[in-house]
């Protein structure tokens, strides 16, 4: 299981011109599930996203996480992040877990982070959803498990 995790200022997740889910100041978690991931993968990606110490402190310096902070989430699927463009220039998703597989570990991601404590928004599994990130810093880091 791998997350692109970003700071933002504000993001939402948009569908047939409907925002379906947005936050404030926060974390944009983009998700992305292979085959061999498991519940145990979604709990510690969960549990190292709530963590996660790239939240400004007093000084300006990344020592908070989300937990410490505002809480905030936006938790989208992005099976994309198993992209392998190795071959050629066409990716290939065979990496990608399917849909029967990938969203209930997306889900338990959810779950486990609003069972922590956060506010979490989502994206809507299996649309064409438009995603607005106002990144902050901008800070973006690769989250494997």
């Amino acid at each position: 299981m791998r997350a692109v995790v970003q700071r933002v200022r504000s993001a939402k997740v948009t569908v047939g011109g409907e925002v379906v889910g947005a936050i404030g100041q926060g974390l944009c978690v983009l998700v992305g599930v292979t085959h061999d991931d498991t519940p145990a993968h979604a709990r510690k990606l969960a549990d190292k996203v709530w963590n996660l110490r790239v939240m400004d402190d007093e000084a300006g310096v990344m020592n908070r996480s989300v937990a410490d902070t505002t809480r905030e989430v936006l938790v989208v699927s992005q099976f994309t992040l198993y992209g392998d463009t190795s071959g050629g220039r066409r990716p290939s998703w065979i990496a990608a877990a399917r849909p029967e597989h990938a969203e209930p570990l997306v889900q338990l991601v959810i779950d486990q982070l609003r069972e922590l404590g956060a506010t979490v928004a989502t994206g809507r599994f299996r649309t064409d959803m438009l995603v607005a990130i106002e990144n902050d810093g901008p800070v973006t880091v690769i989250v494997e498990v």
